[in-house]
Protein backbone atom coordinates (compact mmCIF):
# COMPACT_ATOMS: atom_id res chain seq x y z
CA UNK A 1 0.00 0.00 0.00
CA UNK A 2 1.28 3.40 -1.19
CA UNK A 3 2.26 5.87 2.07
CA UNK A 4 -0.68 8.62 2.58
CA UNK A 5 1.77 10.91 1.70
CA UNK A 6 2.40 9.92 -1.94
CA UNK A 7 -1.26 9.17 -2.16
CA UNK A 8 -1.87 13.07 -1.30
CA UNK A 9 1.44 14.21 -3.67
CA UNK A 10 -0.82 12.66 -6.57
CA UNK A 11 -3.94 13.94 -5.54
CA UNK A 12 -2.39 17.87 -5.38
CA UNK A 13 -1.26 16.71 -8.89
CA UNK A 14 -4.33 15.89 -10.24
CA UNK A 15 -6.32 18.43 -8.77
CA UNK A 16 -4.22 20.88 -10.07
CA UNK A 17 -4.44 19.59 -13.67
CA UNK A 18 -8.43 19.62 -13.12
CA UNK A 19 -8.30 23.38 -11.83
CA UNK A 20 -5.63 24.49 -15.01
CA UNK A 21 -8.03 26.00 -17.81
CA UNK A 22 -6.42 28.05 -20.80
CA UNK A 23 -7.64 31.29 -18.80
CA UNK A 24 -8.89 33.84 -21.43
CA UNK A 25 -9.97 36.57 -18.79
CA UNK A 26 -7.70 37.54 -15.87
CA UNK A 27 -8.16 39.85 -12.92
CA UNK A 28 -6.13 42.51 -13.74
CA UNK A 29 -6.15 43.82 -10.01
CA UNK A 30 -4.26 40.30 -9.07
CA UNK A 31 -0.76 40.52 -9.12
CA UNK A 32 1.17 37.45 -9.12
CA UNK A 33 3.61 37.96 -6.74
CA UNK A 34 7.35 38.17 -7.06
CA UNK A 35 8.17 34.98 -5.20
CA UNK A 36 5.44 32.99 -6.83
CA UNK A 37 6.58 33.82 -10.48
CA UNK A 38 10.44 33.60 -9.84
CA UNK A 39 8.57 29.47 -8.52
CA UNK A 40 7.67 29.65 -11.90
CA UNK A 41 10.07 30.62 -13.98
CA UNK A 42 12.53 28.15 -12.11
CA UNK A 43 10.22 25.25 -13.15
CA UNK A 44 10.74 25.94 -16.45
CA UNK A 45 14.79 27.02 -15.88
CA UNK A 46 15.05 23.09 -14.78
CA UNK A 47 13.24 21.78 -17.78
CA UNK A 48 14.81 18.90 -19.63
CA UNK A 49 15.49 19.40 -23.06
CA UNK A 50 16.88 17.27 -25.37
CA UNK A 51 20.47 16.21 -25.69
CA UNK A 52 20.49 19.18 -22.78
CA UNK A 53 20.76 22.78 -24.89
CA UNK A 54 18.37 24.27 -23.00
CA UNK A 55 17.28 26.59 -26.47
CA UNK A 56 14.81 28.85 -24.75
CA UNK A 57 14.57 32.40 -23.43
CA UNK A 58 11.96 33.93 -21.46
CA UNK A 59 11.16 37.48 -22.56
CA UNK A 60 9.10 38.58 -19.68
CA UNK A 61 6.79 41.61 -21.36
CA UNK A 62 5.22 43.93 -18.61
CA UNK A 63 5.32 46.84 -20.27
CA UNK A 64 2.00 48.59 -21.03
CA UNK A 65 3.29 49.90 -24.76
CA UNK A 66 4.82 46.60 -25.84
CA UNK A 67 2.33 44.52 -24.92
CA UNK A 68 -0.05 47.04 -26.72
CA UNK A 69 2.03 46.22 -29.72
CA UNK A 70 1.55 42.87 -29.19
CA UNK A 71 -1.42 42.57 -29.17
CA UNK A 72 -2.23 44.03 -31.84
CA UNK A 73 -0.47 41.41 -34.15
CA UNK A 74 -1.64 38.62 -31.49
CA UNK A 75 -5.63 38.05 -32.50
CA UNK A 76 -5.09 34.70 -29.41
CA UNK A 77 -3.86 36.83 -26.62
CA UNK A 78 -5.32 40.61 -27.03
CA UNK A 79 -7.64 39.93 -24.40
CA UNK A 80 -4.61 37.90 -21.83
CA UNK A 81 -2.01 40.87 -22.87
CA UNK A 82 -4.20 43.71 -21.39
CA UNK A 83 -5.17 42.16 -18.01
CA UNK A 84 -2.73 39.06 -17.16
CA UNK A 85 -0.39 40.18 -14.60
CA UNK A 86 2.81 38.54 -15.72
CA UNK A 87 3.15 37.63 -20.04
CA UNK A 88 6.01 35.65 -21.64
CA UNK A 89 7.22 35.39 -24.95
CA UNK A 90 9.09 31.92 -25.28
CA UNK A 91 12.31 32.07 -27.65
CA UNK A 92 13.66 29.53 -29.03
CA UNK A 93 17.46 29.55 -30.46
CA UNK A 94 18.38 29.12 -34.40
CA UNK A 95 21.55 28.23 -34.07
CA UNK A 96 21.60 25.02 -31.65
CA UNK A 97 23.06 22.48 -33.71
CA UNK A 98 25.87 20.02 -32.96
CA UNK A 99 28.87 21.44 -34.00
CA UNK A 100 27.82 25.40 -33.09
CA UNK A 101 29.63 27.56 -30.52
CA UNK A 102 26.77 27.71 -28.38
CA UNK A 103 26.57 23.81 -28.16
CA UNK A 104 30.19 24.28 -27.29
CA UNK A 105 29.56 26.41 -24.81
CA UNK A 106 26.80 24.14 -23.03
CA UNK A 107 28.54 21.09 -22.97
CA UNK A 108 31.94 22.79 -21.92
CA UNK A 109 31.28 25.70 -19.78
CA UNK A 110 27.60 24.72 -18.43
CA UNK A 111 27.94 20.84 -18.07
CA UNK A 112 31.99 20.88 -17.95
CA UNK A 113 32.92 18.41 -19.88
CA UNK A 114 36.57 18.21 -20.62
CA UNK A 115 37.98 18.47 -24.10
CA UNK A 116 38.43 14.64 -24.90
CA UNK A 117 34.37 13.78 -23.50
CA UNK A 118 33.12 16.74 -25.58
CA UNK A 119 34.50 15.84 -28.54
CA UNK A 120 32.94 12.44 -28.32
CA UNK A 121 30.11 13.72 -27.39
CA UNK A 122 29.89 16.07 -30.48
CA UNK A 123 30.20 13.46 -32.71
CA UNK A 124 26.93 11.37 -31.20
CA UNK A 125 25.10 14.67 -30.98
CA UNK A 126 25.73 14.69 -34.92
CA UNK A 127 24.92 11.94 -35.37
CA UNK A 128 21.71 12.04 -33.91
CA UNK A 129 20.99 15.15 -35.09
CA UNK A 130 22.03 14.25 -38.75
CA UNK A 131 19.44 11.24 -38.13
CA UNK A 132 16.96 13.27 -36.70
CA UNK A 133 17.13 14.99 -40.35
CA UNK A 134 17.69 18.50 -37.99
CA UNK A 135 20.44 19.81 -40.01
CA UNK A 136 18.29 20.02 -43.59
CA UNK A 137 17.66 23.84 -43.45
CA UNK A 138 17.71 26.49 -40.88
CA UNK A 139 14.02 25.79 -39.96
CA UNK A 140 14.40 22.27 -39.36
CA UNK A 141 16.86 23.52 -36.54
CA UNK A 142 14.93 25.79 -35.16
CA UNK A 143 11.59 23.84 -34.98
CA UNK A 144 13.66 21.03 -33.24
CA UNK A 145 14.76 24.22 -30.57
CA UNK A 146 10.88 25.24 -30.58
CA UNK A 147 10.16 21.76 -29.58
CA UNK A 148 11.90 21.92 -26.26
CA UNK A 149 10.14 25.05 -25.00
CA UNK A 150 6.92 23.48 -24.91
CA UNK A 151 8.82 21.51 -22.27
CA UNK A 152 9.53 24.44 -20.37
CA UNK A 153 6.27 25.73 -20.83
CA UNK A 154 4.19 22.97 -19.87
CA UNK A 155 5.97 22.79 -16.70
CA UNK A 156 5.77 26.58 -15.73
CA UNK A 157 2.07 26.02 -16.28
CA UNK A 158 1.43 23.22 -14.02
CA UNK A 159 3.35 24.59 -11.40
CA UNK A 160 1.58 27.55 -11.47
CA UNK A 161 -1.64 25.54 -11.52
CA UNK A 162 -0.51 23.66 -7.98
CA UNK A 163 0.29 27.10 -6.54
CA UNK A 164 -3.48 28.53 -7.56
CA UNK A 165 -2.19 30.55 -10.57
CA UNK A 166 -4.11 30.29 -13.80
CA UNK A 167 -2.27 30.61 -17.11
CA UNK A 168 -2.88 30.64 -20.97
CA UNK A 169 -0.68 28.86 -24.03
CA UNK A 170 -0.53 31.09 -26.94
CA UNK A 171 -0.01 30.23 -30.20
CA UNK A 172 -2.65 32.99 -31.92
CA UNK A 173 0.06 35.49 -33.32
CA UNK A 174 1.20 36.62 -36.78
CA UNK A 175 4.53 35.41 -36.82
CA UNK A 176 6.01 37.80 -39.31
CA UNK A 177 4.37 40.83 -37.14
CA UNK A 178 5.97 39.19 -33.45
CA UNK A 179 9.40 38.74 -35.43
CA UNK A 180 9.52 42.31 -36.82
CA UNK A 181 8.59 43.89 -33.01
CA UNK A 182 10.95 41.58 -31.52
CA UNK A 183 14.02 42.11 -34.27
CA UNK A 184 13.25 45.92 -34.01
CA UNK A 185 13.95 46.19 -30.29
CA UNK A 186 16.96 43.73 -30.52
CA UNK A 187 15.60 40.74 -28.87
CA UNK A 188 16.19 38.15 -31.10
CA UNK A 189 19.74 39.11 -30.94
CA UNK A 190 20.67 39.35 -35.32
CA UNK A 191 19.01 35.99 -35.49
CA UNK A 192 20.48 34.02 -32.70
CA UNK A 193 16.96 33.82 -31.23
CA UNK A 194 13.28 33.55 -33.01
CA UNK A 195 9.75 33.52 -31.51
CA UNK A 196 8.52 30.12 -30.52
CA UNK A 197 5.11 30.14 -28.23
CA UNK A 198 3.57 33.03 -25.83
CA UNK A 199 1.66 32.67 -22.09
CA UNK A 200 -0.29 34.53 -19.49
CA UNK A 201 -0.16 34.11 -16.15
CA UNK A 202 -2.19 35.75 -13.49
CA UNK A 203 -5.70 34.80 -11.93
CA UNK A 204 -9.10 33.97 -13.41
CA UNK A 205 -11.50 37.01 -13.42
CA UNK A 206 -14.50 34.01 -13.73
CA UNK A 207 -14.43 30.40 -13.16
CA UNK A 208 -14.29 28.33 -16.55
CA UNK A 209 -18.06 27.99 -18.01
CA UNK A 210 -17.82 23.97 -18.06
CA UNK A 211 -15.91 20.91 -16.24
CA UNK A 212 -12.48 19.99 -17.99
CA UNK A 213 -13.64 17.91 -20.81
CA UNK A 214 -10.88 14.55 -22.02
CA UNK A 215 -10.85 11.85 -24.28
CA UNK A 216 -10.98 8.49 -21.44
CA UNK A 217 -7.76 6.83 -20.88
CA UNK A 218 -8.44 3.93 -23.38
CA UNK A 219 -9.15 6.04 -26.67
CA UNK A 220 -5.59 7.68 -26.19
CA UNK A 221 -3.55 4.39 -24.72
CA UNK A 222 -2.24 1.43 -26.53
CA UNK A 223 -0.47 -1.01 -24.65
CA UNK A 224 2.42 -3.70 -26.65
CA UNK A 225 3.23 -6.04 -24.14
Amino acid sequence: MESSAKAITKENILNAYHFRHATKQFDASRIISEEDFEFILETGRLSPSSIGLEPWKFLIVQNPDFRKRLSEVSSGAQKQLAKASHFIVILARSDASYNSPYAEYMLKEIKGMPDDVFELTREAYGKFQKNQRMLENPRTLFDWASKQTYIALGNMMTAAALIGIDSCPIEGFIYEDVHRILEEEGLLEDGVWDVSVMAAFGYRAEDPPREKSRQSLDKITQWID
